[in-house]
C-alpha cells in the first residue's frame, strides 16, 4: 500500500469532468446495509406478532424499529426535522400493514398445501418475506422517501429472488408461489386474492421517450391485474395498457401485451 499514491487516485476520481452528466447529488453514506438490516428484523417483529414477539413486547419492538427507521431516514435526507415527520407518519400506517399481512399468510397457508403451518411460512417462505418488506417499502414510497423504498426492494430482491417495486400497489391476499424470477414493475397493480408462481413477469412493453431520446418518467408503463387471479410459471405480462380482468387464469410461459376480460383462460 505504501507505493499506492491514494490520495492522487481518490482526487482523479471525484474530479472527473465526467461526473457533470450525473444531476446533482447530497452526501449519503456508502453503505446503509447494517441499519437495514436491522430496521427489517425489528419491524417484522411488530408486524407479525403473537408468532415472533408476544403482546407485551410489541411497543418495544416498535420503538426500536422506528429509532432504526429515524436513523436511515436521517442520514438519507440529512434533515432531522423531515426525517421525524416521515417516521411518525410512517408509524400511523403499520396497523394497515400488520392487518394487509394477516390475509397474505392466511392466502399462502390455504394456497400452498406444502405449508405445514403459519410459522413456517413466516419465516422461511421467500415469498412472503417478500412480500412483508414490500409492504413497508410501499408506505414509504407513499411518503416520498427518497431511496430508501428501493434500498428495502433491492434487499428484499437480493434475499429472496423477488424483485418488487416499491410503488407497484398490491391488494390483500397476495401469494406468490416458490417466487424465484418473479418481477413486478413500479406502476403494476394488483388487486385482491391474487396468486403467482415463479418467473412471473409484470413488467412494461416499451417506453416512450422524450423529443431527446430520453425514457419519459412518471406515465404508466405496466400492466393492471384483477381479483382473484391466478398467473402460472413464466408467463409474461407487458404494457400499461394492458389490463388482466378478474378471476382470469394465465397459463406457464405466456406472453401477453393486451387485455383480457374477466373469466379468461389463456394456456398457450
Amino acid at each position: 500500500m505504501n507505493k499506492i499514491n491514494s490520495a492522487e487516485i481518490s482526487q482523479k476520481i471525484y474530479e472527473n469532468e465526467d461526473l457533470e452528466i450525473l444531476p446533482p447529488i447530497h452526501e449519503v453514506p456508502c453503505d446503509l446495509s447494517e441499519e437495514v438490516t436491522n430496521f427489517v428484523k425489528a419491524v417484522k417483529c411488530v408486524l407479525v406478532p403473537k408468532v415472533l414477539t408476544s403482546q407485551k413486547n410489541v411497543q418495544e419492538k416498535l420503538d426500536k424499529s422506528l429509532e432504526f427507521l429515524l436513523d436511515l431516514t436521517t442520514k438519507i435526507l440529512n434533515d432531522k426535522e423531515k426525517a421525524d415527520d416521515i417516521v411518525m407518519r410512517f408509524a400511523q400506517t403499520t396497523p394497515k400493514i400488520a392487518n394487509l399481512l394477516i390475509w397474505d399468510i392466511k392466502a399462502t397457508y390455504e394456497g400452498d398445501p406444502a405449508a405445514k403451518s403459519i410459522r413456517e411460512i413466516i419465516l422461511a417462505y421467500p415469498g412472503f418475506q417478500a412480500i412483508f418488506i414490500h409492504r413497508v417499502a410501499h408506505e414509504l414510497y407513499k411518503l416520498d422517501l427518497p431511496l430508501l423504498p428501493r434500498i428495502l426492494s433491492e434487499y428484499a430482491h437480493k434475499e429472496t429472488g423477488i424483485d418488487i417495486h416499491p410503488g407497484a400497489e398490491i391488494g390483500k391476499s397476495f401469494f406468490i408461489d416458490h417466487g424465484t424470477g418473479v418481477v413486478i414493475g413500479e406502476t403494476c397493480t394488483i388487486g385482491h386474492n391474487v396468486k403467482i408462481y415463479q418467473g412471473v413477469t409484470l413488467g412494461a412493453k416499451s417506453f416512450e421517450k422524450d423529443e431527446n431520446g430520453n425514457p419519459i418518467k412518471g406515465i404508466k408503463r405496466h400492466p393492471d391485474i384483477g381479483n382473484n387471479v391466478i398467473i402460472y410459471s413464466g408467463a409474461t405480462i407487458l404494457g400499461g395498457e394492458t389490463s388482466i380482468g378478474d378471476n382470469t387464469v394465465i397459463g406457464g410461459n405466456v406472453w401477453i401485451t393486451f387485455s383480457l376480460p374477466e373469466n379468461s383462460r389463456i394456456f398457450r
